[in-house]
């Protein structure tokens, strides 16, 4: 089934990218590492950029919650969801 193969697979890096994102903005906010960082700052961005697409139709949607962004979370249920609910179901 190489069409669930790709799927998958594409919907896996989502997750690995969006992790990374999260991850990487709490080090941030909570000054654990430093923007100044060359390595920090470019994986920030590079995953900010392909995370931000993502997450900007769900913020729409789904207000912060008392300051707190639940957007990543709802993106992290809906790529769960479609993983093992979805990617199944396509016939090729």
């Amino acid at each position: 089934m190489p069409v669930q193969w790709l799927v998958d697979t594409i919907l896996s890096v989502a997750f690995w990218v969006l992790l990374i994102y999260v991850v990487a903005g709490w080090l941030v906010a909570f000054n654990v590492v430093n923007m100044s960082n060359r390595l920090v700052a470019v994986i920030y961005d590079t995953t900010s950029r392909l995370s931000e697409p993502l997450l900007q139709p769900i913020r729409k949607v789904v207000p912060p919650l008392g300051g707190v962004d639940l957007s990543a979370i709802v993106l992290f249920i809906a790529i769960a969801f479609t993983r093992n609910f979805a990617v199944p179901l396509i016939p090729f």
